[in-house]
């Protein structure tokens, strides 16, 4: 198997080390192709949509995960980390989609083209349990009263779920 993966390049006689290497003498990038406009700043990438969103030209709906092939480039910064600027087509129509980063957020920001579908998380429509801050979790260790009515506080939420989860795992029973 291993004796059919060529390693070996074919260097021509008019070929000189000195001058660099096989790529400068074929007049070629590593990246081919992708690196057709790197001396504008741009380099052609692979881009995962991070969202749902709808495109601004034709109104389809985008998915979250759909890869483009999108120019990247730089265009700020945020202190010391680039803000990244994305540029792609839409698959469905003539319309472009720019996305940028957004280091202080920690999120990206659609510029133009399209728009996002806010679809956030948030804690109250879950309807899950609140995480403790390191205060509450230094009051609950510390003062035995508040652990005591901290547990009887949970206590309450469960029975008060009790009966949905009985009724879910029944429904869940009866279909499988």
């Amino acid at each position: 198997m291993g004796e059919r993966k060529a390693v070996n390049k074919y260097y021509p006689p008019d070929w000189d080390p000195s001058k660099g290497g096989l790529d400068k003498y074929h007049g070629s990038h590593p990246l081919r192709e992708r690196a057709s406009k790197l001396h504008l700043g741009i380099l052609v990438i692979r881009f995962e949509m991070p969202f749902n969103m709808w495109c601004g030209g034709c109104n389809n709906h985008i998915g979250m995960g759909v890869r483009y092939n999108a120019e990247k480039k730089k265009i700020g910064k945020y202190y010391t980390t680039p803000i990244w600027q994305f540029r792609m087509k839409c698959h469905l129509c003539d319309n472009y989609i720019e996305i940028h980063t957004d280091p202080k957020n920690f999120d990206y920001i659609v510029a133009s083209g399209g728009r996002r579908k806010e679809e956030r998380y948030k804690q109250d429509d879950a309807e899950c349990a609140a995480a403790h801050d390191a205060e509450e979790r230094k009051r609950i260790n510390v003062d035995p009263m508040y652990k005591l009515e901290y547990k009887g506080k949970d206590e309450q939420v469960i029975e008060e779920a009790e009966p949905v989860i009985n009724k879910l795992q029944v429904r869940e029973s009866l279909e499988s």
